[in-house]
C-alpha cells in the first residue's frame, strides 16, 4: 500500500512546464482515486528508438515520468520497436525513411542505458509495442483502422499541410497514430505524456480505448525545448543541443552559454524543483537578492548532478570558475576600485548587499551616461563574469567584491569595497 501526497502537491510537480492536461479535473479526480484505493496511476511515455543518443530535449517527457515515479506511481517508459518502421511523421513533409529491424534494437539498447540516469531502473516498467503490434496480424490491423476515417486523418495539421501542398502520404503513415493509440490500449495508460506536437496521436489513444471499454486516458502534454540558441527547437543537426553522455564539463559550459531568459525555461523542463519553488527563486532574482548568473550555476550543477554525480557537477562548477579567472587574468584587464555607496540600489531586502548595474558601468567608465549603460544592459551587450546580464540590480554575496565586467570587446575587473 502507498501513501501519495495531497493531489495539491502532486498537481505542484506535475504541472510544472505543462503546456496542456486533457483534462486537468480529470487528472484531479483520478490522483484523489489513487489516494483513496493506495493504486498507482499507470502513466506512459512513448519513445521511438530513432537515433542513438538523447539530448536534454528528448529528457523533458523523462523528467516527467520521473515526478510521477517520485509520487508513487507506476511509469512505463515505451520502446516503439513497432512504431519505428513505419516512421512517425509528426512535423514532417515527406515520408520518414523507414529504419531496419538492426538500426532499430541497437537504438533500442541505447536509449536503455541512458534513460535510467532519469529514471529509477528498480521502478520503471519496460515495454517494446511488438509485444502486443506484431501479434495484431493483418485482419487485427484491419479492424484497428476502421476505428477511424480518412477524414480524421486529415485533420492531423501535418496531414492536412501535405494533402494541400500535394505532398506524398504513404498509406502506412496513416497506421502511425492509431498503432501509438493502440499502445494505451494494450498497456491500460491512466495517463500519457507527449509533446505538443504530439497531440492528434495522443487523442487517437483516449479514443480507441473508449471503443474498448476502457477509461480514456488523460493527456499531458509538454512544449518542445528550445535549443541553446534559444530560437529552435533542440536538434544535434543544428549543433545547438545538449547531448546527455556529454563530460561533465562541456555540459556544465554549454548550459552557462544560454541566455537569462531560457535560465528559467530549463529551471521548469529539465530540473525536479517545483512550479513554487522555480517562481520564488525568479523573484529573488528580480529583487535583486540572488545574483542571475549564481541561479545559472545551481541549474547547471542540478542537470550535471543528474546525469553524472554531485562531485562531477562540483568539479565541473570549480574547472569552469578558474577557466574565467585565468581568461580575465590573461587579457590583463585593468583593475578598477569603486565604492560600494557610489553604487547602492535598493535591493528590496533589508540587509542584502545589491549595486545598481549601470551606475558600475559609468563607474568603470564603460559607459558615458546611465541610459546608455540602461540601454546596452536591455541589448544583452552587458556581461559579468562570462554571463549575460538582464537584470539592472545585482546582488552581492559579499564585500568586498571582484568581478570582470565586460560591454562588446571593453572590460574592466571591478573591486567594490
Amino acid at each position: 500500500m502507498h501513501e501519495f501526497p495531497t493531489v495539491a502537491e502532486q498537481l505542484d510537480l506535475l504541472e510544472k512546464g505543462a503546456s496542456e492536461i486533457i483534462r486537468r479535473s480529470d487528472l484531479a479526480e483520478r490522483l484523489e482515486e489513487s489516494r483513496k484505493t493506495s493504486l498507482s496511476l499507470r502513466v506512459k511515455a512513448g519513445f521511438d528508438p530513432t537515433a542513438p543518443d538523447l539530448h536534454l530535449g528528448h529528457t523533458v517527457l523523462m523528467r516527467k515520468l520521473r515526478h510521477f515515479q517520485q509520487l508513487g506511481h507506476q511509469v512505463i517508459f515505451l520502446v516503439g520497436d513497432f512504431t519505428s518502421l513505419i516512421g512517425d511523421p509528426t512535423g514532417r513533409n515527406v515520408t520518414r525513411k523507414p529504419l531496419t529491424r538492426e538500426e532499430i534494437d541497437e537504438n533500442a539498447r541505447s536509449y536503455q542505458e541512458q534513460v535510467f540516469r532519469i529514471l529509477d531502473r528498480e521502478r520503471t516498467e519496460v515495454r517494446f509495442n511488438s509485444e502486443w503490434l506484431d501479434k495484431l496480424g493483418f485482419e487485427g490491423t484491419i479492424r484497428l483502422a476502421a476505428h477511424f476515417t480518412v477524414s480524421q486523418m486529415l485533420e492531423r495539421d501535418d496531414f492536412h499541410k501535405r494533402y494541400d501542398s500535394e505532398q506524398p502520404i504513404g498509406l502506412h503513415e496513416f497506421l502511425y497514430p492509431v498503432m501509438q493509440g493502440y499502445d494505451s490500449v494494450a498497456l491500460k495508460c491512466d495517463v500519457e505524456l507527449g509533446g505538443t506536437d504530439q497531440k492528434f496521436n495522443l487523442l487517437c489513444g483516449r479514443e480507441l480505448q473508449r471503443h474498448y471499454g476502457q477509461k480514456p486516458q488523460i493527456v499531458l502534454m509538454t512544449p518542445i525545448l528550445e535549443g541553446l540558441d534559444g530560437v529552435q527547437k533542440m536538434s544535434k543537426s543544428l549543433g545547438n543541443a545538449i547531448g546527455i553522455q556529454e563530460p561533465p564539463g562541456e555540459m556544465y559550459g554549454k548550459l552557462m552559454s544560454i541566455s537569462d531568459e531560457l535560465m528559467w525555461k530549463y529551471w521548469v523542463y529539465l530540473t525536479d524543483r517545483t512550479s513554487s519553488g522555480v517562481e520564488s527563486m525568479r523573484a529573488e532574482v528580480g529583487r535583486g537578492e540572488l545574483h542571475p548568473m549564481e541561479a545559472k550555476k545551481q541549474l547547471a550543477r542540478a542537470i550535471v548532478g543528474d546525469f553524472h554525480s554531485a562531485e562531477e557537477a562540483a568539479r565541473a562548477d570549480e574547472n569552469w570558475a578558474r577557466m574565467f579567472q585565468q581568461k580575465s587574468a590573461s587579457e590583463d584587464l585593468e583593475e578598477v576600485a569603486v565604492a560600494y555607496a557610489d553604487l547602492v540600489g535598493q535591493s528590496g531586502a533589508p540587509g542584502a548587499l545589491a549595486v545598481r548595474l549601470p551606475r558600475l558601468l559609468v563607474a568603470l567608465g564603460l559607459a558615458s551616461s546611465g541610459a546608455e549603460a540602461s540601454r546596452k544592459i536591455a541589448e544583452g551587450a552587458v556581461k559579468l563574469d562570462g554571463a549575460t546580464a538582464s537584470n539592472a540590480l545585482i546582488a552581492l554575496d559579499r564585500l568586498p567584491a571582484r568581478m570582470v565586467v565586460r560591454l562588446g570587446k571593453r572590460a574592466r575587473v571591478a573591486v567594490i569595497s
